[in-house]
């Protein structure tokens, strides 16, 4: 059997040296540079399969900035959409094209490539991974992505992006994590190396409130090591005084543990005599507007 295909066998770089076709694209050629389109800014839409799914707006305005004075430097990476040729997916520069747009260019420079579907995939996450400013999360689901939909072992990432196979294994481990630390990584609460030490915590619950112990007080990662180690004497030390559960308290965690992977968020279940309220914890408006989101979905 033929073994799967592993990818594009050819780079970003080789991707932007092809020859294009661009006599049917109905668009004019910035004069002296072949290559490089102005278009419409309203004709470029962002891809729905972007590993980047935050973008800061204080990071955004000083880009808007710097667009305002001297221009976009660098093209979009941009392909036509199959289903409307007259309008373009980016696949790479979605953050330039947001700035482009609070600075209210009217058209973006771009370089259009003849991609597929897949094609388009592949480019854009190791373009993202390989320009090193997505959050240890997003990295990761980068490199998650690479191995279900293109079947890339951790070493083939390793060669692509440039990095060890055990800094790519490394960053992979985030994702076993508790969704609620996951989200404290995204919001830069936690740093890759504090929230790789509750790994060595099984249970989701104490993953969570350790990792708010580790940003009240600010732990490094060689504290958090004293107090994990802290807590399994403990734990050791009171497992034979621990009673069994009774079935409906089981019952209430198993279905806590179902939401709070369902919500991204700490969730708790108060019962007496079957009745009480479900509470669902969140951390700033975001949080809230995230979760308002999921409940609007839903409905």
């Amino acid at each position: 059997m033929a073994e799967p295909r592993r990818g594009l066998g050819k780079g970003l770089g080789a991707l932007l040296a092809a020859e294009d076709n661009l006599a049917d694209l109905g668009i004019a050629e910035t004069e002296g540079l072949s290559r490089i389109l102005e278009i419409d800014i309203n004709k470029v839409e962002p891809n729905k399969e972007q590993p980047r799914k935050r973008f800061e707006e204080e990071s955004l305005e000083e880009l808007s900035n710097s667009i305002k004075e001297f221009g976009i430097i660098q093209p979009l990476l941009v392909t036509k959409i199959s289903t409307n040729p007259e309008f373009f997916k980016i696949v790479a520069g979605e953050r330039r094209w947001r700035a482009a747009r609070i600075a209210k260019l009217k058209t973006v420079p771009v370089i259009v490539k003849e991609l597929g579907e897949m094609e388009t995939l592949q480019v854009a996450l190791i373009e993202n991974i390989q320009r090193q400013d997505l959050n240890p999360l997003e990295e990761a689901l980068c490199y998650q992505k690479l191995c279900d939909v293109f079947f890339f072992t951790q070493e083939d990432i390793a060669k692509k992006v440039g990095k060890s196979r055990n800094s790519v294994g490394a960053v992979m481990s985030l994702l076993k994590l508790d969704p609620r630390i996951q989200n404290l990584i995204v919001e830069g609460l936690l740093n890759a190396g504090q929230a790789r030490k509750l790994l060595e915590i099984e249970d989701g619950d104490t993953q969570f409130e350790i990792g708010e112990k580790i940003i009240d007080e600010q732990l490094s990662v060689g504290q958090i090591t004293t107090h994990l180690e802290a807590l399994n004497n403990s734990i050791n030390k009171n497992k034979e005084n621990n009673k069994p559960e009774n079935r409906d308290s089981v019952q209430y965690k198993s279905i806590e543990k179902d939401l709070m992977s369902l919500f991204g968020a700490k969730v708790k279940i108060k019962d007496k005599n079957n009745k009480g309220k479900i509470e669902i914890e969140y951390f700033g408006k975001d949080e809230l507007d995230r979760l308002i989101g999921l409940f609007r979905k839903s409905s």
